[in-house]
């Protein structure tokens, strides 16, 4: 049974920064893309950063410039690097993991993220 867990989410003040990581997936076969959605409050999921298994990475054009996502290998960990965190980044950060072995996506539960202005 896959499990993705986060963490690293938390409160902290508008300008502030947070290191999300995710973890789980080192037994997913025929990984190729990973990456960050969010969920803010009363709103639909929406992207926010991707990273290929070729370490070819898109980011939300909301993120852009302040987020970082990245993977060690050795640790079979994704993280996401948020800087300049603003109010509207607000919400439930969940990793993801698409499989084109078996064709599918898997997702984590999420973790929450806090912006104070």
């Amino acid at each position: 049974q896959v499990q993705l867990v986060e963490s690293g989410g938390g409160l902290v003040q508008a300008g502030g920064s947070l290191r999300l990581s995710c973890v789980g997936f080192e037994d997913i076969p025929g990984i190729h893309v990973m990456g960050w959605n969010r969920q803010p409050p009363g709103e639909t999921r929406e992207f926010v950063a991707s990273i290929t298994t070729s370490d070819n990475m898109n980011y939300a054009d909301a993120v852009k410039g302040r987020f970082t996502i990245s993977r060690d290998n050795a640790k079979n960990t994704l993280y996401l690097e948020m800087n300049s965190l603003k109010s509207e980044d607000t919400g439930v950060y969940m990793c993801y993991v698409f499989s084109w072995a078996r064709g599918t996506h898997y997702w984590g539960q999420g973790t929450q993220v806090t912006v104070s202005s």
